[in-house]
């Protein structure tokens, strides 16, 4: 290591040091003055909105001016250079001719945040490794801060948000996650007005836990429907309790809490990752697919009992299915499917999985993928949904782990990362305790 990365390695410390007690508002000028000890002069930070439109300026105690005209308050995501950034998940500089200036995407995990814009004197022709080191400190600062500020709430909104929605965006896991052998991708509209959905995912030991949900009306009732509900699964799921035992507590749950008169149809399913066991139940919801070899639809079925929390007894039916490598299992409600325009016509599942199969092709990460299925999906109902539309998107890579450039590529990881430091966290996880 030579003094220059001894120096940035310094500072990455330090920020940490200094992150103890700062405030969101305080990240953006610590991070800038920090920065600019080792040669990075002008670090901002964008976020994305939350149907990820624009990247918004996180301005904090940096000092920009109304008329700083070189530093924008908000920024398409579409057509731009720091849009790329996001979209892909790689850096890129500012533009061909000034290398001065770069855009790198912050990621936390595989959930995409935002970019740095990060100065860099002289003509830089590749990107700094240090700079993705950078952003992703940066990354996981900004979600240590974000869950006790709503000035990062009041940023990523663009509109009023009702009291359904602020339920159903804090009830749920980041939007994309990815391990060894698995990757999960997830998007929901209208993001101010859901009401219904949510989606959850969890992994325990080999195995992860998915499920999909769909409560009744368009209403703060659902959404109280729709928080009850996963929340109650995951406190059957984490006592240890299976797929029906689970669906079983959610309806006892809603019922004694509702009467019958709220109810939620959903999927619960546990996905092996060692074998590619899909186990799954259904409640009165539409059926899982599987994209198979990205041109085949597989549809799933299993016998539906009556939706969760509507006070019958009529008990689940447990389906097993066996996944083969690089299948795309695919979880969804009926606000995309079964939503009309103008003319009377429904996207319908055939224009969902139509869509996802076409755009795999252009070898965009799986979320940036959903991003344009989402704002596809709305240009076809000219801006507007009168019903929530989720889609999960769960692939299952095989027993065998990724190649490292595989998941970079699927998920918008930077192509930098290193491989051997990807190998050396997975060969770190315990073996399957279930002898399978």
């Amino acid at each position: 290591m030579n003094s220059a990365e001894e120096a940035r390695a310094r500072v990455l410390a330090e920020l940490i040091a200094a992150s103890h007690l700062m405030t969101l508002e305080q990240l953006p000028g610590t991070v800038a003055s920090h920065a600019a000890r080792v040669g990075w002069p002008q670090v901002l930070i964008y976020l994305a909105d939350l149907q990820q439109v624009r990247l918004c300026l996180l301005a904090g105690s940096v000092d920009v001016g109304p008329d700083d005209a070189d530093v924008p308050a908000e920024l398409s995501i579409e057509g731009t250079v720091a849009g790329r950034a996001f979209q892909l998940g790689r850096a890129f500089p500012a533009s061909a001719s000034a290398r001065d200036q770069w855009w790198v995407p912050l990621l936390d995990g595989t959930e995409r945040l935002g970019v740095l814009r990060v100065g860099v004197p002289g003509a830089q022709f590749e990107a700094d490794e240090d700079l993705n080191k950078l952003a992703g400190l940066v990354a996981l600062l900004l979600v240590s801060k974000r869950d006790t500020s709503d000035s990062y709430s009041q940023l990523v909104r663009r509109r009023r948000m009702e009291v359904s929605a602020e339920m159903e965006w804090r009830l749920m896991p980041p939007r994309t996650f990815a391990t060894d052998r698995v990757l999960i991708s997830a998007i929901m509209e209208p993001a101010y007005r859901i009401s219904g959905d949510a989606f959850d995912y969890a992994l325990t030991g080999e195995t992860v836990h998915l499920s999909v949900v769909d409560a009744m009306g368009h209403d703060t009732a659902a959404g109280l429907t729709a928080n009850l509900a996963l929340a109650a699964a995951r406190n059957h799921r984490r006592q240890g309790a299976d797929l029906l035992q689970t669906a079983e507590g959610v309806s006892e749950i809603l019922t004694e809490q509702f009467g019958g008169s709220r109810f939620a149809t959903g999927i619960l399913a546990d996905l092996h990752l060692a074998t590619g066991m899909l186990t799954w139940t259904n409640y009165g919801h539409h059926p899982p697919v599987v994209i198979r070899g990205n041109r085949t639809v597989v549809h799933l079925s299993c016998p539906p009992a009556p939706p969760m929390g509507t006070g019958l007894d009529q008990p689940g039916t447990l389906r097993r299915d066996q996944l083969e490598p690089r299948d795309r299992l695919l979880l969804y409600t009926d606000g995309i499917t079964e939503a009309r325009n103008r003319e009377g016509q429904e996207f319908g599942l055939h224009g969902l999985t139509d869509f996802l199969i076409r755009h795999h092709a252009d070898d965009l990460p799986v979320p940036e993928t959903l991003r344009r299925l989402i704002g596809h999906h709305l240009e076809h109902h000219s801006g507007r949904l009168d019903d929530d539309a989720t889609v999960m998107l769960v692939e299952w890579h095989g027993p065998t782990p990724y190649q490292p450039s595989q998941l970079q590529a699927l998920a918008g990881l930077p192509p930098s990362t290193a491989p051997e430091t990807i190998y050396s966290a997975w060969n770190q996880q315990p073996a399957d305790d279930d002898g399978v």
